[in-house]
């Protein structure tokens, strides 16, 4: 199968034919890697790294226990804020 490169905005796209997204399980806003190898463009699915979730006392563990809440002032209202 052979598709053409095109013009796209200010970039270049290659449109992918329905029947390879569907034999690869590449869905709309899939993420992917692209891998240029030689002459050779390799598209895949990128990995995710899954996020442990931390504990409580894990997201506190650099806490110093010295912070102090303070008013800042961000100027005059420059819209319809109510004061």
């Amino acid at each position: 199968m052979t598709t053409t490169i095109q013009k796209w905005g200010n970039s270049q796209a290659i449109r992918l034919p329905k029947p390879i997204l569907e034999m690869l399980f590449f869905q709309e806003n899939d993420t992917v890697e692209l891998v240029a190898e030689n002459d050779t463009l390799i598209i895949k699915k990128a990995d995710r790294p899954r996020r442990a979730k931390k504990s409580l006392e894990e997201r506190f563990s650099g806490y110093i226990g010295d912070y102090e809440c303070s008013e800042f002032d961000w100027g005059k209202p420059v819209g319809n804020e109510v004061w």
